[in-house]
């Protein structure tokens, strides 16, 4: 587990690309305000997107550009991912960030042989986060 500025998000973003070099699946997990769409936007920018990424609570999914994907399951939930047919989704070429990804999913993920990196965020102080980060 490491603690960072928010000002160093680019080097955790740095970290997860040289373990997913060709895209792959990042499920976000921490509290609520914890940051995950704050790292989503740092790691869209990382990427070199302009786009003005939201958080998806109430559409489900965002796409920018066509390589960056940004899922929030909260009001959702896995078994609501799964009968919108959204899996299919994660086998398109490219990053996808999915905010409160729950085990269920990643075990899915798993048994489905996707490249997938857990990014769990815990609040540390105003400005700064721990991220542990590891491969699912």
């Amino acid at each position: 587990m490491m603690k960072l500025d928010l000002l160093q998000l680019p080097q955790l973003c740095e970290q997860i690309v040289s373990l997913l070099p060709n895209g792959g699946v990042i499920v976000l997990q921490g509290d609520l305000a914890s940051g995950k769409t704050t790292f989503t936007q740092s790691f869209a920018a990382y990427l070199g997107l302009d786009d003005a990424v939201t958080s998806p609570t109430f559409s489900l999914q965002q796409v920018y550009g066509d390589k960056f994907y940004h899922y929030d399951l909260y009001n959702y939930g896995f078994e609501a991912f799964l009968s919108l047919g959204m899996m299919e989704e994660l086998e398109v070429p490219g990053y996808h960030l999915i905010e409160w990804g729950d085990e269920t999913l990643i075990e899915w993920l798993k048994r489905a042989g996707m490249d997938t990196v857990i990014v769990k965020i815990t609040k540390g102080d105003e400005k700064s986060r721990y991220y542990e980060v590891q491969r699912a």
